[in-house]
């Protein structure tokens, strides 16, 4: 059997065992915009292949191989019908760099993908080669994609987003103390990554994250706060805080959420907090720690007073935001309406942001920021300026945007059309790299388990995965959304030519209901059709304005 090759869209995901349909010939994108593809080969035995790219002039280049990882918990039982499969198996997801000889081995009968992104920085059209060889058979297999840039640029992000970011897994994983010299090379790889895909805002551990943590146990101690208790005075050093503001500053994140300072699910305690006492490193606060503490209070009016002329001295005090307590319930309401008061009593002008699904908190002032899960995010349109959303693994259901392994990609990317449409102001998920087990009972191997034991639907709590040389290896499922924030900031170019009236117009074009965070069209060649009328208006707009 003679190497066969196909060249797809970045929305369609390979299967080794499945013949991709395959037919993508190319498309349109805007100047310093990353546009992706896939090229998909089968051999007829065993291979080593050999993968060059040509066309490149004025353009900058990333190129992976993409692997299979193995899933026992695809989807719920309860999901909708917009799976690509619903049983365990290996499903694509790892992309793992073409190294300089662009070598791979390859499986008899077994479809193979490869990754390439390509940003163009000129606006000439060209036509990228990709070319595959079995040097060993003397085959050579090509596949060509049309590429045209417009002669406009991409627009800065102006979006808001954050996906948390777990520094105590990077210690556990790497096995490095926390903090020490080598954990900081770690964390400046895996936050410039993060900024790279769209992340804007960074979750700071000024302590532990009170996160995913099982009652009466914790996660390892990452606090960037040093505190000596004396007698009933606190004392804090700032010194870790202030380089992680300038790492993260460096790496080009702009903001800064401080970690939450009271527990998940209701702020039912403190947080875990360590420090000082008579020359002993000890707990000072944890879930011993009723919520309604005096002693807590006492400590939070101490810290706030510390904190508050340090991060004017960084100039960062008007780029933090806080949190109260992750996802409180309707039950939550009074308790987290005390404990918000408090923060916004002693730490005035610091906006606070918490992931809730409830109107009552906003409707009530109890924060500035409520960020309600897409699945619940309608009720919020027009009542929140600036509306943010999220999902996680409750947003299984009902046809809203996530970015499991077992979903299309077109789940993930149409993302970016409605945070445009509904003018959001941000996004939030919960799992940058978290590679602990539900409620972080043990460290898992994502590799291996990407269900956090079996928790949630695999790809829910990452989307990066620990590379052997202290970096992060990127997933398919995280171009793929750094694909839909540049959409959506591709319409906002469009706003700024023709209106919001005519951009929704246009982006909702066809036979199809009001574009919505439940409706929209489950059908690939329609989001990139739409992405390609965005760019065809874009330009016409331009010409318009030279006339």
């Amino acid at each position: 059997m003679a190497t066969i090759i196909r060249c797809c869209s970045s929305l369609e995901k390979i299967f080794s065992d499945q013949a991709p349909a395959g037919g993508f010939a190319g498309g349109s994108c805007l100047l310093g915009e990353w546009f992706s593809f896939q090229v998909a080969v089968q051999t007829g035995q065993d291979a080593l292949l050999r993968a060059e790219i040509d066309g490149l002039e004025g353009a900058a280049l990333e190129a992976f191989w993409v692997e299979e990882i193995p899933v026992q918990l695809p989807c719920y039982e309860d999901s909708d019908d917009d799976y690509l499969r619903k049983t365990p198996g290996r499903y694509p997801d790892l992309l793992r760099a073409m190294d300089g000889a662009g070598e791979r081995f390859a499986e008899a009968e077994a479809w193979q993908a490869l990754w390439v992104s390509v940003r163009p920085e000129t606006p000439e059209p060209r036509t990228i080669t990709v070319t595959i060889r079995d040097d060993a058979r003397g085959e050579t297999v090509r596949a060509e994609v049309a590429l045209a840039p417009l002669p406009a640029r991409l627009p800065p992000q102006a979006l808001r987003c954050t996906l948390w970011f777990h520094a105590d897994c990077l210690a556990t994983w790497y096995d490095v103390p926390v903090f020490s010299e080598p954990h900081w090379a770690i964390l400046e790889r895996y936050i410039r990554a993060a900024a790279e895909h769209g992340v804007t805002l960074l979750l700071t551990p000024l302590f532990t994250p009170p996160l995913d943590t099982e009652v009466g146990t914790e996660r390892p101690t990452v606090q960037l706060v040093d505190i000596v208790r004396d007698a009933e005075r606190y004392f804090f050093d700032f010194s870790r805080l202030g380089r992680w503001f300038d790492l993260c500053q460096s790496c080009g994140i702009r903001e800064f959420e401080l970690s939450h300072l009271f527990t998940q699910w209701g702020a039912k305690a403190a947080p875990k907090i360590m420090g000082t006492v008579d020359g002993q490193f000890c707990r000072l606060f944890g879930w011993e720690t009723d919520a309604d503490s005096p002693d807590y209070a006492g400590f939070l009016a101490q810290f706030a007073a510390a904190l508050l002329p340090f991060l004017e001295r960084k100039g960062v005090r008007d780029r933090c935001w806080m949190h109260v307590s992750d996802e409180p319930g309707a039950d939550d309401l009074d308790s987290y309406a005390r404990h918000s008061a408090l923060l916004h009593r002693l730490f005035p002008g610091i906006p606070v942001m918490d992931a809730m699904s409830d109107l009552a908190f906003y409707e009530q002032g109890l924060l500035e920021q409520p960020i309600p899960a897409n699945n619940h995010a309608q009720a919020f349109v027009g009542k929140v300026p600036d509306l943010w959303t999220y999902y996680c693994c409750g947003q299984h259901a009902d046809g809203v945007s996530n970015r499991f392994f077992a979903m299309p990609s077109r789940r993930n990317r149409v993302l970016g059309f409605q945070l445009w449409k509904y003018r959001c102001g941000g996004f939030l998920q919960w799992g940058y790299n978290f590679w602990y087990a539900c409620l972080s009972r043990e460290r898992i191997n994502p590799f291996l388990i990407p269900d956090g034991g079996g928790a949630w639907p695999a790809g829910d709590p990452f989307v990066v995965y620990p590379g052997e040389d202290g970096g992060p290896l990127p997933s398919l499922r995280l171009k793929v959304f750094r694909e839909a924030l540049q959409d959506q900031r591709a319409l906002r170019l469009l706003e700024e030519l023709v209106g919001y009236d005519r951009t929704l117009q246009m982006l909702e074009e066809g036979p199809i209901a009001p574009l919505t965070f439940h409706c929209y069209p489950s059908d690939d060649a329609w989001l990139r059709e739409t992405r390609e009328r965005i760019n065809r208006t874009v330009a016409a707009a331009l010409r318009e304005r030279e006339v």
